[in-house]
């Protein structure tokens, strides 16, 4: 079965057909699909594919952390292939392995950081009742009760590298929250308080001389990918009337911010398209269209993109970022 070309919403038994009350039909199901994007969204799918090693592990710096198992497992989910029996359900398969083999089965931490752990438990949410797999459920269950248990430990009430971070910080806490958004969207139990316990947090995070979103609360804007996670958060928790909304959307759309990802390639393209889509559609098309032709022009022959970081998380970033061409993530939900 495709379901390449039915619109779908997650729920607690899975995934249904549906569009949501007062819904923008034409923004959620999209226009067709671009050859252009079917053409190197399928050549990275088979690179990601194709470079996968038995154990689930990927190429390069990061291809042994959890969070490059789910990053790409998400990549496949988003084009909108049947994940049980469609062309990437073996790769899904050994991505689910890989993560599950890497979850602590007494404290459901998965991997060695709250980065690979709140990747991990995004992709997990998002292959519940989607794939039939009767291991993801336990273990969903206890990574998304380890991050609310260190959000409740930790005096920012956000996240850092370690479940037990006495400090936080806007990236890692950008993972941690998307996944317990996914998790919320697939009927798991997500307390409104640590919604609005990590939303203070990126409001402490906001610069207030340009409303860009820090790294760390009081230590000023911190560039492009900063700030569009914050967006992207705020979007996600439905809280777009916010003033911190507005302001780092403003801040987002300034030309400086559009190149700033740090260290780390495809990291700011990842939020940034979900920050715009969620926060100005047409604003996400003009930059899409842009995104697809960088795309197109650094484009192995081999269908990775390069990063520095490993061709595996870089390729599945790369995919993350024009993956709301499809609309198949329900995270994506608008």
């Amino acid at each position: 079965m495709n379901i390449r070309h039915l619109p779908i919403l997650a729920t607690a038994a899975g995934f249904i057909c549906a569009s949501a009350p007062g819904q923008d039909i034409a923004v959620y199901r999209g226009a067709q699909v671009s050859p252009d994007v079917e053409h190197i969204y399928e050549r990275g799918l088979s690179f990601l594919a194709t470079s996968q090693a038995d154990d689930g592990s990927f190429p390069g710096n990061y291809g042994s952390e959890p969070a490059t198992a789910a990053l790409a497992m998400l990549a496949m989910f988003a084009h909108g292939d049947d994940p049980n029996y469609g062309p990437y359900a073996k790769s899904i398969k050994r991505d689910l392995d890989f993560i599950i083999g890497h979850a602590n089965a007494q404290t459901g931490y998965i991997g060695s950081s709250m980065y690979n752990h709140g990747f991990s438990t995004l992709a997990l949410a998002e292959a519940y009742g989607a794939v039939q797999d009767p291991r993801i459920a336990p273990v969903l269950k206890k990574a998304v009760e380890l991050i609310l248990a260190s959000q409740e430990r930790n005096p920012f009430k956000a996240w850092r590298y370690s479940p037990d971070a006495q400090d936080a910080d806007s990236t890692v806490s950008g993972a941690c929250f998307v996944a317990l958004v996914a998790a919320r969207n697939a009927g798991l139990r997500v307390p409104d308080k640590a919604i609005d316990g990590a939303l203070k947090f990126y409001s402490d995070c906001q610069s207030p001389a340009d409303g860009g979103i820090g790294y760390l609360p009081g230590a000023g804007r911190n560039g492009g990918a900063t700030t569009a996670i914050g967006v992207a958060v705020y979007a996600y928790a439905r809280k777009r009337d916010q003033p911190v909304f507005v302001r780092a959307l403003k801040s987002l759309k300034q030309p400086d911010e559009r190149v700033n990802g740090g260290g780390y390639p495809f990291y700011f393209e990842y939020y940034a398209s979900q920050a715009l889509f969620q926060a100005d559609v047409k604003a996400w098309e003009a930059w899409n269209e842009k995104r697809v032709k960088q795309l197109i022009d650094t484009q192995n022959e081999d269908g990775s993109w390069d990063g520095g970081i490993g061709s595996g998380i870089s390729t599945a970033f790369g995919l993350l970022s024009i993956a709301l061409n499809y609309r198949y993530l329900p995270i994506y939900e608008r």
